[in-house]
């Protein structure tokens, strides 16, 4: 166990003879991920400088923006946990400071590590849920398993939304090469404008994946990295229901590395690709970001708390999730990232440090 700086930012790391992982101790981000033989860490690093959200100061940096978004920006890396929003606040809440994605990718962490194990825990004052996330890296291969547990604190009964928000970045994404695999039964293409002109998808737009509606008339294949100049995308994924174990599967062909998640379908049954392809030019994007988030959760899409409770359901599939009062849930799910010759499109996990990719 090491516990120091990554990036500037106060942080715990653990490894075994394949990995070494870092958590932040602000916002809990999984930041890093690195495969010790390649020494490429699959997720994503933003490009401006990051600093803790508990020093962010709206007046004293503006170079993170001005909206509810700014303060996860500020401190934002790898793979950050969205609880209990996906997606932007209202506007009385974010009157009222709260931010896109919820406390828990901001808040201050309480870290314990040894040896090959973790343990992050957060209270959240506004939800009203302690969060604990363990994470554990297998003894003989590169495998981490993570067990999540929420708990409410509170009397009320709580709508949740509840996404793993895994984002990739350089130099593992390739533009035009990295390929991706999800089990998907129906997609859709999010419902606004999400990036103006620079957005090739048709707005709502219904498909089968990988192929999804372009406003050209054509179609986009996401199962690769898209080699457009810039564009920008979300669209949601129903995962199959005839499967237990849900997953994605990323492959870089110039690293010949398989890297990707798998879960229990029923605990988080959509998955999200998010596309920033050097579209976003206000602060503090400018037009310098290449990142892929596979943002697998409760939710189909990142929306106001009021809009997913009136959503309530697509494709016949939940839109959230109930925490009920006093009560707790708890997940498990697992990150890989192995050597491979192609993508592979079977994924089972054993529930332990077991892998089978096929």
């Amino acid at each position: 166990m090491t516990q120091g700086t990554f990036r500037g930012r106060r942080a715990f790391s653990i490894e075994n003879p394949w990995l070494r992982l870092t958590v932040l101790a602000e916002g809990g981000h999984v930041a890093e991920l690195l495969d010790k033989a390649s020494g490429v860490n699959p997720l994503w690093i933003p490009p401006w400088p990051s600093i803790e959200p508990s020093a962010y100061d709206p007046s004293a940096h503006p170079e993170y923006g001005t909206g509810p978004e700014a303060k996860l920006l500020a401190g934002i890396m790898g793979h950050n946990l969205c609880l209990d929003l996906f997606g932007p606040p209202s506007t009385e809440e974010a009157a009222a400071g709260r931010t896109v994605h919820g406390e828990a990718s901001v808040a201050c962490y309480e870290i314990h590590a040894e040896d090959a194990e973790l343990s992050a825990r957060a209270v959240l004052p506004v939800a009203r849920i302690a969060v604990e996330r363990r994470i554990q890296l297998a003894r003989d291969c590169a495998v981490i398993r993570f067990t999540e547990t929420l708990e409410n604190l509170s009397a009320a009964d709580h709508p949740l939304a509840w996404t793993q928000h895994v984002t990739l970045g350089p130099p593992f994404l390739e533009k035009g090469l990295t390929r991706f695999y999800i089990p998907a039964v129906r997609s859709k293409v999010f419902e606004g404008d999400f990036a103006g002109e620079k957005g090739p998808l048709q707005p709502g737009g219904e498909f089968v994946w990988p192929y999804a509606p372009r406003k050209d008339g054509g179609a986009q294949d996401l199962s690769v990295l898209t080699d457009a100049p810039a564009s920008g995308a979300f669209t949601t994924h129903l995962m199959n229901p005839d499967l237990e174990q849900a997953f994605f599967t990323a492959f870089s062909p110039s690293l010949r590395k398989v890297f990707g998640y798998v879960w229990r379908r029923a605990d988080f049954p959509w998955l999200g690709m998010w596309e920033e392809n050097y579209s976003r030019t206000s602060p503090p994007w400018n037009g310098r970001t290449l990142a892929l988030g596979m943002e697998f959760g409760v939710s189909p899409m990142p929306e106001s708390r009021r809009r997913m409770i009136e959503r309530g359901a697509l494709f016949g599939a939940p839109a959230y999730r109930w925490l009920p009062a006093r009560s707790r849930l708890q997940v498990q799910y697992c990150a890989f990232l192995l050597s491979a010759d192609t993508l592979p499109e079977r994924v089972n996990w054993d529930g332990a440090e077991g892998i089978r990719l096929e």
